[in-house]
């Protein structure tokens, strides 16, 4: 399975979180207003992200801004 590769996977790019307002789901334990984080895999809709957890994560691209 692809997501299984993902903890060793090189970084794509990296992004910044501007905001943690989720209208469904608490983001606010996992991501860091300010802190930047390694993508190491994106959808349309969902970058991949390490978080603060140390695992991946996804979430929508609405939180970040491209660095």
């Amino acid at each position: 399975m692809l997501h299984e590769e993902w903890l060793n996977k090189e970084a794509i790019k990296q992004v910044k979180v501007t905001n943690v307002d989720a209208k469904k789901y608490k983001v606010s334990d996992m991501l860091t207003v300010g802190k930047m984080y390694d993508v190491v895999n994106e959808t349309e809709e969902y970058y991949q992200i390490r978080d603060n957890s140390g695992k991946i994560g996804g979430y929508y691209k609405t939180y970040f801004v491209e660095v």
